[in-house]
Formats: structure tokens, C-alpha cells, sequence
């Protein structure tokens, strides 16, 4: 199986998991995600009262220069964290 194929596994074994995982973890798995999927976030960050948006944003501009793949990896290996937690 490819590494799309396990990512993709993982993504939708995400939805379904025990337990509702951390704040924390939630962020981790935006980033990583968006990483994966998007590369390097260049948005401009949220302004105002967004706290919630500026959150992500962050989550997502923290994996600046990770490589897809490498995200790909991180969250398939956060998710089965997750799943065996």
C-alpha cells in the first residue's frame, strides 16, 4: 500500500475514533493534515476575535518546511496513537 493510500486509511479512521482526542491533538492532526495535503501554509493569519482560526493557523505554520511526506508519516503515526490509546 502506498503512502497515499495508508494517509488517506488514516484520514478516514480519524472520524472514527474512541475517544474524542485533545485540543492538542486536534491541532496536531489540522496541521498535519493541511501540511500534507497543502504544503508550507503562506495564508495571511486570521485577525480580530478569531481565536478558534488563529489556533489552526498556527498548528498549520509550526510544520513550515516539513515535507509532505513527512507529514503524510507524522499524522498516519498520530492517528494510530490515537486508535491504540
Amino acid at each position: 500500500m502506498s503512502l497515499q493510500d495508508t494517509f488517506e486509511n488514516a484520514v478516514k479512521s480519524a472520524h472514527s475514533l474512541n475517544d474524542r482526542p485533545s485540543n492538542d491533538n486536534l491541532l496536531k492532526m489540522y496541521g498535519l493534515y493541511k501540511q500534507a495535503t497543502e504544503g508550507d501554509n503562506n495564508e495571511e493569519p486570521p485577525g480580530g476575535f478569531d481565536f478558534k482560526a488563529a489556533a489552526k493557523h498556527n498548528a498549520w505554520k509550526k510544520l513550515e518546511g516539513t515535507s509532505k511526506e513527512d507529514a503524510m508519516t507524522q499524522y498516519i503515526d498520530l492517528i494510530e496513537q490515537l486508535k491504540s490509546a
